[in-house]
């Protein structure tokens, strides 16, 4: 694991030279952050970085390309976001970017943006867009993959995750954790079903094959009784909207703090 680490701290210097930008933040998500991953799984490392002061002084900034992507390279799915698209998409309670927040690997973190960004996420978390966010990830991998006697037994994973992300949120228990093992302990009471799923992460980590298998009746189950359900509900909350000028401050503090004042 030390040898990916530092290969990974290499590509993302590399990434601040030829870009000319600061990564404040690096973190592992997907299969690996979820803690799922089997042993052939890519490291999916996403950042969030930032641009010298001058880039964003300019007349075209909003023009201006604000991600950088890495090709595929030996394992490694290297791409990120400027510091200034990744508020924008904060203020507006991205479920990605908050998975990326809670990410329990991190590969680099510097200056204080990122945990002010913690600090503010109960503010400017919305349960009802996070809540269809996840419901409609369910929906299209259970309609894609798990119809039918013989499934796509990884996929399981890709369906339970975003439902149990919505019975987080229905229990009102706050920002979804990334990590699945707390989804499950917190959420899951019925033995033979956690069994089950634990069962299919043994198998998935110890690398057995996933891809085309019968279908888990105790998992199958629990997911066809939690789409019906789930289809009719209506999410609905009264919600304040969400200032913008705590965010234009962090912005700003981050410039001060990686550039100078």
């Amino acid at each position: 694991m030390n040898d990916i680490k530092q290969k990974i701290k290499t590509e993302l210097n590399a990434i601040e030279s030829k870009h000319k930008v600061e990564i404040l933040y690096a973190c592992e998500s997907g299969s690996r952050a979820w803690g799922f991953p089997s042993v052939n799984s890519d490291y999916d490392v996403r950042f969030l970085y930032l641009h010298p002061r001058e880039w964003y002084l300019s007349v075209d900034v909003e023009r201006r390309r604000d991600v950088i992507e890495q090709p595929i390279n030996d394992s490694l799915d290297i791409s990120g976001w400027d510091l200034r698209k990744a508020l924008q998409l904060f203020h507006k309670s991205n479920p990605p970017l908050l998975e990326w927040l809670g990410s329990p690997i991190i590969y680099e973190e510097k200056y204080t943006a990122v945990q002010r960004m913690r600090d503010l996420a109960a503010t400017y978390y919305n349960p009802i867009a996070a809540s269809y966010h996840y419901l409609h990830m369910a929906q299209g991998n259970d309609r894609d993959y798990l119809q039918g006697e013989r499934v796509r037994v990884k996929k399981y994973f890709y369906v339970l995750r975003p439902i149990l992300a919505v019975n987080w949120l229905e229990r009102d228990l706050g920002v979804v954790p990334t990590e699945f093992s707390v989804l499950v302990d917190r959420l899951i009471d019925d033995p033979a079903l956690k069994q089950a799923i634990a069962m299919l992460i043994t198998d998935k980590k110890a690398g057995r094959e996933l891809d085309d298998g019968p279908r888990i009746p105790e998992i199958s189950d629990f997911v066809d009784r939690e789409l019906a359900r789930l289809k009719e509900k209506q999410f609905q909350k009264a919600l304040e909207k969400r200032p913008i000028a705590p965010l234009n401050d962090l912005f700003r503090s981050a410039l001060n703090e990686v550039w100078g004042a």
